[in-house]
């Protein structure tokens, strides 16, 4: 009697074999790429999710290098840099503070600290004339014996002129725009040249009236309004301010001023 011939088992599954294989080397190909190019790290984090979903899950190597473990590490260097530039800063401002005292300023020369840094306020009136932007000589000395206190960090220096809602027309400026700006940019030559700052750390900006700190209705809030301010920038608003372009400009002036009535008090 013929034996029957046992038939052959036919293994099914030999294409997992070759998936495998192919998709190991989509992965090396993809790293590959991800090594000899530059590119947006959140969308290679996308990419190296979903081809560990289609390879069975796992943890991803490069996304805990890149992510949020890499986060934890710098982020207590990050704040150690800002607690020891707010200490800095809060030291100035004490120098600052002490220094006013002592040559009976306080009353005309203010001090704060904000996101921004450490304020510096400059009382238009006790520095310059009334709708005049040159800086009055009595004063030049008190505002360099300043300017040497702040120059001492390596932060850079924002001066900022700003007026109140009372418009100016004289001979000299037609508008608020052009009188601040002109403060600003005084205030800022006579550090470069009286008080020593070097001038790739400052820069000078006008926004007329558009930046008030108190009321303009009545005339001691207005007398607040009138200022310059000097602003020692932390390094976090510093890379605001060099990124991104504000809408006021030092050059900028206002052809819609009302220029019909004269300012006698800025």
């Amino acid at each position: 009697m013929k034996k029957k011939k046992r038939e052959e088992h036919t293994n099914s599954e030999r294409w997992l074999l070759s998936y495998s294989d192919f998709m190991t080397l989509l992965m090396i190909l993809f790293v590959v790429l991800y090594a000899m190019s530059s590119i947006d790290q959140a969308k290679f984090a996308q990419l190296s999710q979903s081809l560990n979903m289609a390879m069975g899950g796992g943890k991803s190597i490069i996304a805990k290098e890149n992510g949020t473990d890499a986060n934890k590490k710098t982020t207590p260097i990050d704040t150690n840099v800002q607690q020891s530039e707010q200490a800095k800063m809060q030291d100035l401002k004490k120098q600052v503070d002490k220094y006013l005292k002592d040559n009976n300023m306080s009353s005309s020369v203010s001090t704060q600290l904000d996101q921004r840094g450490l304020i510096v306020s400059l009382n238009n009136t006790l520095f310059f004339d009334t709708g005049n932007a040159d800086i009055k000589p009595d004063f030049q000395n008190e505002l360099i014996g300043i300017a040497k206190i702040l120059n001492q960090i390596k932060n850079n220096i924002r001066i900022e002129g700003h007026t109140d809602t009372v418009p100016i027309s004289n001979s000299q400026f037609s508008s608020n725009w052009q009188l601040s700006c002109a403060r600003a940019a005084n205030v800022t030559q006579f550090l470069i040249d009286k008080a020593g700052i070097p001038a790739n750390k400052l820069s000078a900006v006008g926004y007329s009236e558009y930046r008030p700190v108190s009321d303009n209705s009545t005339e001691e809030g207005r007398a607040k309004n009138r200022r310059v301010d000097i602003i020692i920038e932390n390094s976090e608003f510093n890379k605001i301010d060099n990124n991104v372009k504000g809408n006021s400009s030092n050059t900028n002036t206002n052809s819609n001023d009302n220029t019909n009535s004269s300012d006698n008090t800025k």
